[in-house]
């Protein structure tokens, strides 16, 4: 009996680690865009989202709750100092206001959004 309860509590140990290694390389947070943003050739409406970074993959992705608003390949980009929060950095291209890189709080680096590779779901 002791054996299986052993074996039990390692498999649930490996399995934590395993969960633990796959998150670990993935970031997300909260972000409020205050005008209608174009994200790689997508307008996303001003409002509340959700901005998640897949290291892994190198895309950025956009969320509407459970919905995907936008999707695009990004890069890191090491910075000097640590960010106080989540920073969101945009450029007025004529009349478009477009995504160029997401900080999230507490990191030491810029997910900076690229130029190809977008997917996108309508908004």
């Amino acid at each position: 009996m002791k054996f299986i309860t052993n074996g039990v509590v390692i498999a649930c140990l490996l399995i934590s680690l395993a969960a633990a290694t796959a998150m670990g390389n993935t970031k997300r947070s909260a972000i409020v865009l205050t005008a209608d943003t174009t994200v790689n050739g997508t307008v996303v409406k001003k409002g509340m989202y959700e901005a998640v970074y897949d290291e892994k993959a190198g895309e950025l992705s956009i969320f509407k709750g459970a919905k995907l608003i936008a999707k695009t390949a990004a890069r890191i980009e090491k910075r000097d100092q640590k960010s106080r929060g989540t920073e969101i950095q945009t450029i007025l291209e004529g009349m478009d206001q477009k995504l160029v890189s997401i900080t999230f709080g507490g990191s030491h680096e810029n997910v900076v959004v690229g130029q190809g590779g977008m997917q996108a779901g309508a908004n």
